[in-house]
């Protein structure tokens, strides 16, 4: 079974180091997500239509709503992967062009080769987590510099300014009827809606709202759904003091187990371990 290491979190997203042996059902977050291989064997993610390595010399790059879904190989090891959710608002106090990072395209490609210099990073960030998990200080500074690296090696970061305009130019192709299905279930995350529901709200036949929120989303509406109940979960895991069963009934699921099943197969872990690790240390104010 997999098991969360740590996860620290706080203005700057999450960071979780998590020792996997499970696969994970394909997902999207509303976060710039890199993920590190820390130890064991060698794996993969199916990021967008690409299925790209996660080894010692090559991290997977996952954008902003991009679905991907981590492939795990039952015939191999374990594997410890350092995993970043980081905001772009954080990302914001480093270069302002660099809230980019909350837009499709901000990594041109699904992986990249790691410098000396980010793998040092990672490690060390990995290191301090393991010993000590309140050491905010040290862990806000080595992830500062590990997304520097990452960014300044990973995106056009030098330009990124002058390619926003196409990308906003793409968001405006968005359309009107989607457009107001995601309004809805991003003001309404807590309450349940199915993919019939949204279709006929938007005026749409079942088959014409789903193309055509694939198209503007670049996802599935089921994985859109999930996305907004998965991130509504882990802020209440971690930030509330609700139980695990209220939590449960709050995002209108049957049954607690449905819900932890749930989160599982989208975080790795349950939602008990995930909130217990979660507050081993104090929270960082990045």
């Amino acid at each position: 079974m997999s098991t969360a290491l740590r996860i620290a979190h706080g203005a700057f997203g999450r960071v979780a180091l998590l020792d996997m042996d499970r696969s994970l059902v394909r997902h999207a977050h509303p976060h710039c997500h890199v993920l590190i291989k820390a130890d064991g064997a060698d794996t993969q993610f199916a990021v967008g239509n690409n299925l790209v390595l996660l080894t010692d010399t090559q991290a997977v790059l996952v954008n902003t709503w991009e679905p991907h879904a981590y492939v795990h190989d039952q015939n191999r090891p374990r594997t410890i992967i350092l995993a970043l959710y980081i905001e772009p608002s954080w990302l914001k106090n480093f270069r302002p062009n660099w809230t980019a990072s909350g837009l499709p395209g901000f990594f041109e490609k699904p992986a990249g080769e790691v410098s000396p210099r980010i793998r040092r990073l990672a490690m060390d960030l990995a290191a301090v987590m393991l010993a000590d998990p309140g050491a905010n200080s040290t862990q806000e500074q080595l992830l500062s510099d590990l997304m520097i690296s990452v960014i300044e090696r990973f995106t056009p970061w030098k330009t990124i300014s002058r390619r926003l305009q196409d990308i906003e130019n793409d968001r405006s192709r968005f359309d009107w009827r989607i457009r107001r299905a995601v309004n809805l279930i991003r003001l309404d995350p807590q309450t349940t809606r199915d993919v019939e529901s949204l279709a006929k709200e938007a005026g749409l036949s079942r088959a014409h709202f789903y193309r055509l929120f694939e198209r503007s989303t670049s996802m599935t509406p089921h994985v859109y759904l999930n996305l907004v109940r998965m991130e509504l979960a882990v802020k209440s895991v971690v930030y509330s003091e609700e139980s695990l069963s209220a939590v449960s009934d709050k995002l209108g699921f049957s049954a607690q187990g449905h819900f932890t099943r749930f989160f599982r197969d989208h975080a790795g872990v349950s939602p008990s371990e995930f909130r217990r690790v979660a507050r081993m240390g104090s929270p960082v104010s990045a």
